[in-house]
């Protein structure tokens, strides 16, 4: 790039990768979620409130444990809380009958406002001891690739086998493309869908538990806008809002379009980093406007 010299530098670039997957791993959730015609407006404030228990439960742990220990066993909370929060999304909108939009509307703000809670309107800061134990998880590599990457590669190939190749990806696809010919079709529609908010939920705790490492506090503010950029990297990578078309390669595509475009805005110029997120606003709304276009 004329404009910065840096862009293309290899450090930048890895740099790009790294932070992009973080939201890729949420996004790859996300696709299950709207491929079933389903949407979750949470997935911010879920990690957020995620992270600030896992914090709480190492913190906790470390007065009665050695640091690994105690650092293992709160980051695996962090899963644990992701999938928990997944399921109080999933049982609203599929037993309760409330539309996906009011019902993760409303837990956003109510896990975000937990967070501030427990946080005293302040930060929950990671015990000092236990800081280098779970450094590898977010700055170590395997192989010279960063361990983040190398988690939403694994992350990406799975969810791809389990879209195109199993029977849960199949079912996904027929609920998001009609709901009633699928149970019709004897797919029990209600666990799919609660199947997808869990599995959202856990796409969040593992970012999460990456993720927090590198943080080392939680405020309220963290993981904000997380959820605009999950789902537009799916809308971008052509998984239809409507539901029933998911691709997974196409997130990860996304994904990586939104990284690249925010690196650009932070390294020039031209245009103030803070509108990000007015870029992928706009693009969500651009990617929907085109779909419908076509269909």
């Amino acid at each position: 790039m004329l404009a910065s010299p840096a862009f293309l530098s290899a450090e930048n670039l890895m740099n790009v990768l790294t932070r992009s997957s973080i939201i890729g791993i949420i996004a790859i959730g996300a696709t299950f979620v709207i491929t079933a015609r389903g949407l979750d407006l949470s997935v911010g404030a879920m990690a957020a409130f995620t992270a600030g228990l896992s914090i709480l439960a190492m913190n906790g742990l470390a007065g009665i444990l050695p640091a690994l220990p105690a650092a293992i066993l709160g980051l695996a909370a962090a899963l644990a809380v992701g999938a928990g929060a997944g399921a109080v999304n999933g049982t609203l909108v599929v037993k309760g009958r409330v539309e996906a939009f009011i019902v993760t509307l409303g837990t956003m703000g109510i896990m975000r406002s937990l967070v501030t809670w427990l946080a005293d309107g302040g930060s929950i800061s990671l015990d000092f001891a236990l800081r280098g134990v779970g450094r590898p998880l977010y700055y170590g590599t395997v192989l010279g690739i960063p361990v983040p990457v190398l988690v939403f590669a694994l992350v990406a190939i799975a969810a791809e086998i389990a879209m195109s190749r199993f029977r849960f990806g199949r079912h996904v696809t027929a609920i998001g493309s009609n709901a009633d010919v699928a149970r019709y079709s004897a797919i029990p529609v209600d666990r799919i869908r609660m199947a997808t908010y869990v599995l959202q939920g856990v796409c969040v705790g593992l970012a999460t538990l990456i993720y927090v490492p590198r943080l080392g506090a939680v405020t309220p503010s963290t993981g904000m806008l997380w959820e605009l950029e999950a789902i537009a990297a799916v809308i971008i990578g052509g998984t239809a809002l409507s539901g029933g078309h998911g691709r997974v390669w196409g997130t990860v595509a996304g994904v990586l379009i939104l990284g690249l475009v925010s690196n650009i805005l932070n390294l020039t110029d031209f245009v103030s980093p803070h509108l990000n997120g007015a870029f992928q606003g706009a693009i969500i709304v651009i990617a929907v406007f085109l779909q419908r276009k076509r269909g």
